[in-house]
């Protein structure tokens, strides 16, 4: 007789299961006894078994720290893959960098060097002798937040003569983009004193590269700016690719949180 109607094969699956999670509880206690017993011990036992323990610890702790980064990025709102995007009516394409959308690596890096990618889309330059920078990505955790994660930028001292943030944009921005199309770039930013930033929309067609700049407003963090590229002299028939350099003026001793950026563009109205 099969207990509660399961069949015997998800009776047998269900009872390997059970015992499986045993094992993993029994392991682990004994894990964490081992750990304690090894706490109580550094002080006293013999300097090279010390390093021994230290090398097996931060093995250890490299590990658990890869898994507390993904549970706590699955298990934090908003959820990681969230793609809600505010876009105005009307819009045809939308996208939101995977930097604020899910985890990447490297998740931070110190003295960051120009040049320096953070996931696969998104790149920093700069041209300081020394660097005193580092990015982190971080999790979004306010109510209001539409992007899973964020991007914090921590400058100290900046001898350099610039800062920008440099992000590819997919192909699917170039597909049906005509010169008729509002290009749009939404951004929640957060500093800690007053920085200007600016915007620099980049289309390569054929051999050229067409700019257009904005500067993003500083009444808020919520920052709108848009491109109309009926301004430009783009040929059609040619876009290959675009991108979007935000650049920081006089960014030193300033932590700068980027909790999302999104991208939207659409048909301007015909009147």
């Amino acid at each position: 007789m099969v207990a509660l109607g399961l069949g015997k094969k998800e009776s047998s699956h269900l009872m390997m299961d059970r015992v499986r999670e045993l094992v993993r509880r029994a392991l682990h206690r004994r894990t964490l006894r081992r750990w304690e017993a090894a706490a109580r011990d550094a002080e006293a036992i013999d300097l090279s078994m010390l390093r021994h323990m230290r090398t097996q610890a931060r093995q250890m702790r490299r590990r658990v720290d890869q898994v507390t980064h993904i549970a706590d990025g699955r298990l934090t709102l908003p959820r990681i893959g969230s793609n809600a995007i505010k876009k105005p009516a009307q819009s045809d394409w939308a996208h939101r960098p995977e930097l604020w959308r899910g985890p990447v690596t490297p998740v931070g890096v110190a003295a960051v060097e120009s040049r320096t990618r953070i996931g696969n889309s998104a790149t920093l330059y700069h041209d300081c002798a020394i660097s005193e920078l580092t990015l982190r990505q971080v999790r979004n955790t306010r109510e209001d937040d539409l992007a899973p994660f964020g991007l914090r930028m921590d400058v100290f001292k900046f001898d350099g003569s610039f800062l920008s943030l440099v992000l590819d944009l997919p192909q699917s921005a170039v597909e049906g983009l005509r010169r008729n199309h509002i290009m749009r770039l939404e951004t929640v930013v957060e500093t800690e004193k007053p920085l200007e930033i600016f915007a620099r929309l980049n289309i390569k067609y054929g051999p050229n590269v067409e700019q257009v700049v904005r500067e993003l407003p500083l009444d808020g963090s919520e920052m709108v700016v848009e491109f109309d590229l009926a301004h430009t002299k783009i040929t059609e028939k040619r876009l290959e690719r675009l991108w979007m350099d935000l650049i920081f003026e006089g960014p030193e001793m300033n932590e700068i949180n980027l909790r999302d950026v999104t991208f939207s563009r659409r048909p301007r109205a015909d009147f």
